[in-house]
């Protein structure tokens, strides 16, 4: 497995997608792991809490959303390059009970120029689609808070 131990340090090397994710709290605060990667592929996966699930029972969307965009990140910084979102839309299939450990497996569609295109399913289970995300990336140039982008 690749991912944190539970002193939030990734288990391996320090490649880009590793020095993201240890950077990252939000995706580490849910529990989110990062199971297997590749050039422009990635699949992470999180199980749902009860402090997850909204009103009627499911898991809360923005939480699925999270676990899409973390697999997502992953995917588009596989390259190296810090890669940003610039855009992503979600389609919910089926809802997700608290106690289901869902994947998202992210893999990009296209790169042009210093923009991406990525796909990411969301699944419970081998089969059983939850999501799918599409999402929009941007190769950017770091800025610190306070800075302007360049």
């Amino acid at each position: 497995m690749i991912g944190r131990r539970e002193s939030g340090r990734s288990d391996v090397g320090s490649g880009p997608v590793e020095a993201m994710l240890e950077a990252d709290r939000a995706s580490a605060a849910l529990g989110i792991e990062l199971v297997d990667k590749g050039a422009g592929t990635a699949t992470c996966r999180m199980t749902v809490t009860g402090g997850m699930v909204n009103g009627h029972g499911t898991a809360h969307g923005g939480y699925v959303f999270l676990l899409a965009d973390t697999a997502f990140a992953c995917a588009c910084n596989s390259h190296g390059p810090v890669t940003v979102a610039a855009g992503a839309d979600i389609s919910f299939v089926s809802p997700a009970w608290e106690g289901d450990e869902l994947r998202a497996v992210a893999q990009e569609r296209t790169r042009y120029g210093r923009s991406g295109l990525y796909d990411v399913t969301v699944l419970r289970g081998e089969r059983e689609v939850v999501a799918e995300f599409r999402g929009r990336s941007r190769t950017a140039t770091p800025v610190k808070r306070g800075e302007a982008p360049a």
